[in-house]
């Protein structure tokens, strides 16, 4: 199937930039209401990730020294397991719980069903 979890180079970009503001990163996508549709970016180890989760990737992204962990809750992966995940960027605001929300842009998901 290929990797689960891939970067639009305008992600990649958003991470480097956010890497050098706040240190290392990573993504959790939880399927709740609201924003929690949406990936949230946080410091790595902020969001306590723990048996109801899973570890999808470690996204290498050029110019990041560490791998950017993608983490999603269990009962939303067990609906998308059959999909390939790409990590976007948009313009708009996104959670003020996500490191991208000052900066006018907002991650997003674009899924594709897995061949």
């Amino acid at each position: 199937m290929g990797d689960p979890v891939t970067l639009t180079p305008a992600a990649a970009g958003l991470i480097r930039s956010l890497r050098g503001q706040h240190g290392p990163l990573m993504f959790h996508q939880s399927g709740g209401c609201c924003d929690g549709s949406a990936p949230m970016c946080y410091p790595a180890g902020e969001f306590r990730t723990g048996g109801s989760d899973v570890l999808l990737a470690s996204l290498a992204v050029d110019g990041v020294p560490e791998p950017v962990e993608f983490w999603m809750s269990r009962a939303q992966w067990d609906l998308w397991q059959h999909t390939r995940l790409t990590v976007d960027v948009v313009p708009g605001r996104g959670s003020g719980f996500s490191l991208e929300a000052p900066e006018g842009v907002r991650f997003l998901i674009r899924s594709q069903l897995a061949r």
